[in-house]
């Protein structure tokens, strides 16, 4: 049967804009302009009102299908609402038993707060479920598309959990199921699951300017966003086997386009219409291949004859940055440079983060040349990745030290993160086969000893890195200077001391 009305029901995370659910309703719109859709952010919401605004949505609008949005899942995940790898540093590595002690206590309460959430989220499925026996539930979002198997089995008889983008999905939604389209999961009325693989990928040149007046009329809490950074997506897809990542998977491993004239369109709408300032762009890299660095440069050039005023930023590669991108880049707004950075090749290649670094470190030269001013240089270090020694340590902060001289040391921002072990990735693989991980193992385990190894640090040099950057949390000034920064001059100090031997070569990471 055909679907009359929709509601989308964004899950309880950070306050972070709903790109995701945004673009869906918007195709949904455009597609099916009789369909009447309502947008509820939990997100905004109290936690002891939460479930009470839900039913209330439900009862008044008794909508033919729920569509559930769930963004983030695994308890080991950092992110504003908490610090788990704080608490994992403090409680491996701190000196003071007293900080250790109220380490293990924070990490038990993010744990708790996690799996209360998880419980709490199929709660809100369930009571669907109850007031409307005969609705379709939906669920989709980052979360499920990586743990779908795990979520449909959770969820209520007939519930479909989509897997990826997921507008041709909701389309063969509302249009009845008939003939079910994209990649899910099925719960039938039965409690069986079954699972369609991936066609076709959409068609990104069908998703035009985001009709924002639209989405402020299905979305009355849309303003509460307006004095945040935006999300806007160019493309979706990854071409790059990254050992740690799971974009190619989640979006598809070939890259698509949207047309640059609507990508600029709809940056125009939120700037000129609703006053937005900054726009981050979503993509899983803003400027990657060399056939989306042409693309970034269209979307660029309509930019500048748009006469767009926005800052914006994104995750770049740079290996195919030419000085008149990198101009425009500047020219238009671009106020960080964002991207994962190692300052060793060799662990650029045991990572298969698939560039070289001296492509790399030539484009920050390029960027320097060709009108930069004072944008942040944004660094994201995979520090003790499989593979990495002294050598390749001392080898980053050396390149980190470049361009420090380059830009200026203000403007450098070291951010220090260990990879996150995802399920299905050849760093899991390789983890696995040597031990580290137990064949079987459950990602979604709630056992902090677990949780702690997903958080890969490992002997000998997870210690030593823990501890510098404990030390720069406890004694810098914060005003003074930036915790990243003064967590490599510490690590540079400690690593000084060591003698130095004979260039260590790497582990390379084998998918099997």
């Amino acid at each position: 049967m055909k679907a009359k009305t929709v509601l989308y029901v964004r899950l309880p995370c950070w306050k972070i804009f709903p790109g995701g659910v945004v673009y869906v309703a918007d195709y949904i719109h455009k597609q099916r302009p009789d369909i009447d859709q309502h947008l509820l952010d939990l997100a905004l919401i109290p936690q002891g009102e939460r479930r009470a605004a839900l039913a209330q949505a439900i009862r008044t609008r008794q909508p033919d299908i729920v569509a559930f949005s769930w963004r983030n899942m695994q308890s080991f995940g950092p992110h504003p609402e908490d610090d788990a790898l704080d608490q994992v540093m403090e409680f491996d590595h701190s000196r003071n038993p007293w900080r250790r002690l109220r380490a293990m206590l924070g990490g038990l309460a993010i744990i708790y707060d996690y799996s209360l959430q998880r419980l709490r989220n199929f709660g809100y499925m369930k009571l669907a479920r109850r007031l409307l026996p005969q609705a379709r539930i939906v669920v989709g979002g980052t979360a499920v598309t990586i743990f779908g198997k795990y979520v449909a089995e959770q969820c209520p008889p007939n519930s479909v959990v989509v897997i990826g983008e997921g507008e041709a999905a909701m389309l063969s939604l509302v249009d009845g199921f008939e003939q079910p389209a994209g990649e899910f999961y099925y719960k039938d009325q039965d409690g069986r699951v079954s699972h369609q693989e991936r066609g076709d990928l959409f068609d990104l040149k069908t998703l035009t300017a985001v009709d924002f007046r639209y989405i402020e009329s299905i979305f009355p809490a849309f303003r509460q966003y307006m004095g945040d950074v935006i999300g806007v997506h160019t493309k979706r897809g990854c071409p790059f086997q990254c050992h740690f990542c799971l974009y190619n998977k989640i979006e598809g491993p070939r890259q698509r386009d949207r047309d640059p004239a609507e990508v600029a369109k709809e940056i125009q709408t939120l700037a000129d219409d609703y006053g937005i300032t900054h726009v981050w762009f979503t993509d899983a890299q803003f400027c990657s291949t060399q056939k989306s660095t042409r693309h970034v440069e269209a979307v660029l050039d309509e930019m500048i004859a748009r006469d767009i005023k926005v800052q914006w930023s994104g995750y770049v590669r740079l290996n195919h940055l030419t000085p008149s991108v990198a101009r425009k880049m500047l020219a238009t707004g671009m106020c960080s440079i964002d991207l994962s950075f190692t300052g060793s090749q060799e662990m650029i290649d045991a990572l298969t983060l698939g560039y070289s670094l001296d492509q790399q470190m030539a484009a920050f030269r390029m960027f320097k040349e060709n009108g930069y001013t004072n944008q942040q240089v944004k660094l994201y270090l995979p520090l003790n990745g499989p593979g990495e020694t002294v050598e390749t340590l001392r080898q980053t902060i050396d390149k980190i030290k470049e361009l420090y001289a380059l830009f200026g040391r203000d403007n450098v921002l070291p951010f220090i993160f260990f990879i996150g072990i995802q399920p299905n990735t050849p760093v899991e693989k390789l983890l696995i086969k040597q031990g580290y991980l137990k064949e079987g193992y459950n990602p979604l385990t709630l056992n902090p000893f677990t949780i702690k190894k997903l958080l890969y640090n490992p002997p000998p040099l997870g210690g030593l890195i823990a501890r510098a950057y404990l030390e720069a949390v406890k004694t810098v000034d914060a005003n003074s200077d930036y915790i990243g920064r003064a967590t490599m001059d510490i690590l540079e100090r400690e690593l000084d001391k060591l003698p130095r031997t004979k260039k260590e070569e790497p582990t390379a990471l084998v998918a099997e």
